[in-house]
């Protein structure tokens, strides 16, 4: 199975991008599903699908084509589905609150939700070998990092917190009850996280396997738009994905020769020079604007066209791991693929069985192999474009 997750700053095509690879790919035999995970969905926008054929309640997605499906996360289904004991108790607390039925039901809908029904389904899929390719039309940036995120975060807090703190909600039930209206979760609710967390467990595996799934980053030749691109190759670096590729979309094409155009051609022009010069390890793919507006299925063929003359979308134009372990004499090394940063912006910390890497606001937990754990960082340097954390044993000093 392959998994491509597209994604930019709002607003550089990258719904249209998805969509047209997507049905490139089913053109080319491959069964795809294409999944947005925009809060504020497009993708039957893009589709120009009418409103009758994506109300399918029964269905989560809908079919395109002989061999494309798409999917918009319905969050209030998914919710009774997956989320009932959860919601059901953050309502009862809202409630005894003072909150309003009908807002503590609204409210009840917290961040991060449609992220983790969104990983259920490519998980599922994953699984069960739904499709031969799963496209991610992924939301802006900061919210794809934050999906990204979410299985380490939850790793995290059902290694950590998840056991110790549906114990002590047990335990204490009985005496908080007497003293306060505000109810304590009953077991039904962490069991019901505890099933969320089975139902997803091992996607962090699939979405950081550079041979099942990579990033491709959607830009436009703009100097706010190229230098956020930076940032997000950097981060999603930092959470383990591989970037494959970055497209660079929207380019006035030569045809254009009103002077009116002029200086927009050339601002274009070095700002995809600079990208060339920014992103080496990568290829960069070029889309040039159409004489039309992208829509429907005429629209995207030729976008998927122009966009896919000469690759495969499917292929694999990179395969190197964030993150490589290795040992060198009694010193292990943790190579960590972090381009565009500097040595000041980064914040190093352990605990027994993983690192913490943070930049700026964006932190990772990566976890240590065995052999690793009983080891303490010494030193770290920047090499290229990779961070080199060194450990010592502590046992052999």
């Amino acid at each position: 199975m392959r998994i491509l997750l597209y994604t930019g700053k709002g607003g550089v095509g990258k719904t249209s991008v998805a969509a047209a690879t997507g049905l490139k790919l089913s053109r080319q035999g491959y069964k795809t599903v294409v999944i947005s995970l925009d809060s504020a969905h497009s993708l039957a926008d893009a589709f120009d699908l009418d409103n009758d054929l994506i109300r399918q309640p029964d269905d989560p997605v809908c079919q395109i084509d002989d061999r494309l499906w798409m999917q918009e996360i319905n969050i209030q289904k998914d919710i009774k589905q997956y989320w009932a004991e959860i919601q059901s108790y953050l309502q009862t607390v809202l409630n005894v609150s003072g909150l309003d039925e009908v807002v503590a039901e609204e409210v009840a809908i917290f961040p991060g939700m449609e992220e983790v029904c969104a990983l259920l389904y490519i998980n599922q899929y994953y699984r069960q070998k739904s499709y031969d390719v799963i496209i991610l039309d992924c939301a802006p940036t900061g919210e794809s990092l934050r999906f990204v995120s979410i299985p380490t975060v939850l790793n995290w807090y059902m290694k950590h917190i998840f056991k110790l703190e549906r114990k002590l909600a047990g335990v204490a039930r009985t005496f908080v009850k007497k003293i306060s209206s505000v109810p304590l979760p009953k077991d039904d609710y962490f069991q019901n996280l505890e099933n969320l967390f089975d139902l997803i467990e091992g996607i962090d595996e699939v979405l950081a396997n550079p041979k099942i799934t990579t990033v491709r980053l959607v830009t436009n030749p703009e100097k706010m738009v190229i230098t956020e691109t930076q940032r997000a190759f950097m981060y999603f670096c930092l959470y383990g994905l591989t970037v494959d590729a970055v497209i660079i979309n929207r380019i006035l094409p030569d045809t254009v020769g009103e002077s009116f155009f002029n200086s927009w051609k050339q601002t274009q022009q070095r700002y995809i020079d600079e990208a060339s010069q920014y992103f080496t390890n990568v290829p960069i793919w070029k889309i040039y604007l159409l004489d039309d507006e992208v829509l429907g299925i005429d629209g995207l063929t030729r976008l998927g066209d122009q966009l896919y003359a000469d690759v495969d979308p499917v292929a694999f134009y990179r395969t190197e791991k964030s993150y490589q372990f290795h040992k060198v004499d009694d010193q292990y090394q943790i190579s960590l693929l972090l381009p565009f940063i500097e040595k000041g912006e980064v914040q190093l910390a352990k605990r027994a069985e993983e690192v913490i890497v943070q930049v700026g606001g964006f932190r990772q937990h990566i976890p240590l192999p065995r052999s690793f754990m009983n080891a303490e960082p010494s030193s770290a340097k920047l090499t290229g474009d990779r961070l080199v954390i060194t450990l010592a044993d502590v046992q052999s000093g």
